[in-house]
């Protein structure tokens, strides 16, 4: 992992590197959802003739992938700025559609299966309307489901297009209503940005980071872990070089985000320790939140990234299930959270046990 790391934030091609290596390297940028980057870092970096035929044929593959991805995405969000054009408020662009469409770094072989909107919670109801009223519906008919969605979530069920089968989250906050980490919407999007003439908004820098850190932590899956740590270094290029992390640090701070946001850079600062930016973070991290580089979470950070050379493969598995559970806490609290999986439990098992039809 740390020769495709090199090459994605460096450009240095590994020496000595043979078939099986390559496609080791390929196979680790797939699970990874790196291909895509990779692709377009050799293509930036004029690095392709120098890759043996398959690995450049891969590659190449990968970036008409890409090209056609991000055609489509563009098409479905012209659909979305018309079906809501007419409401009168507000609208972000977040994650994958938000980086595309604003052209910034982390899009650059980013594949991603949905769009995520934020949009303020008093105007939910039209939002969601308005958008069923263009072919968009939500797919969940479970009543239990419908309802955990808009009382503890952030977010109402997914909807997806009845033709074009393009799918929508729509949000209203970047964490759930149950967690220790809620941020009102409204707070965002007052201080969000036009986002050129769209039609839709941008977070502004320091969001955009604290949002990357944030679904980092909430998310919990460790499989993409690397490419959503690099969507953070790239984020934080974003931020002023005079003034970028303290900015940041108050932002964290003022958002009651900053054991997120120590969480998700213990591992970039382990990675980069001469980097500049991240070396004024952990100086203000260490004043801020003392001891965060040794906490629990950092270290099976570390241990699931395969960052501790010593780690075993059943610790790196321990470690990435123990960030996962962690994650489900942090979006909501045991006293619910049980309850919760025991309903999903048993209506799982109902449905199993159901005759068919």
């Amino acid at each position: 992992m740390r020769d495709l790391l090199r090459l994605l934030l460096q450009g240095e091609l590994p020496s000595g590197y043979q078939g099986r290596d390559w496609e080791r390297l390929l196979g680790q940028a797939r699970q990874a959802r790196l291909l895509g980057r990779l692709a377009c870092r050799m293509q930036d970096q004029g690095l392709m003739h120098r890759l043996p035929e398959p690995v450049s044929t891969a590659l190449q593959a990968s970036l008409r992938v890409l090209d056609r991805h991000g055609h489509e995405v563009r098409h479905e969000l012209l659909a979305v700025r018309e079906a809501l054009q007419g409401l009168g408020q507000p609208v972000l662009l977040l994650k994958g559609a938000a980086y595309l469409l604003a052209e910034l770094p982390p899009a650059r072989g980013r594949i991603f299966s949905d769009i995520d909107l934020l949009v303020p919670e008093a105007g939910l109801t039209a939002v969601e309307s308005a958008l069923m009223a263009r072919g968009w519906i939500s797919e969940e008919r479970q009543a239990y489901n419908q309802r955990y969605y808009r009382q503890w979530m952030h977010e109402i069920p997914p909807l997806r297009h009845v033709q074009r089968g393009s799918v929508l989250d729509v949000h209203h906050a970047l964490a759930p209503r149950s967690s220790r980490f809620h941020t009102p919407g409204a707070e965002l999007i007052a201080a969000s940005q036009p986002l050129a003439a769209s039609g839709f908004r941008l977070l502004q820098p320091a969001d955009l980071v604290l949002h990357s850190a944030l679904h980092l932590c909430l998310d919990g899956e460790m499989d993409h872990a690397w490419r959503d740590l690099l969507d953070l270094h790239d984020l934080l290029g974003l931020l002023p070089a005079q003034g970028g992390a303290a900015a940041l640090l108050a932002r964290a701070a003022q958002l009651r985000l900053l054991p997120v946001l120590a969480q998700a850079l213990a591992p970039l600062c382990r990675l980069l320790p001469a980097h500049g930016l991240l070396q004024a973070l952990a100086e203000g991290l260490d004043a801020a939140e003392p001891g965060w580089r040794f906490r629990p979470e950092a270290r099976w950070m570390g241990t699931a990234l395969g960052l501790d050379a010593q780690a075993s493969p059943g610790q790196r598995h321990r470690a990435s299930r123990r960030l996962y559970w962690r994650a489900h806490l942090l979006r909501m609290p045991l006293r619910l959270l049980l309850p919760h999986l025991l309903r999903k439990s048993w209506m799982g098992l109902r449905e199993r046990l159901a005759p068919s039809p």
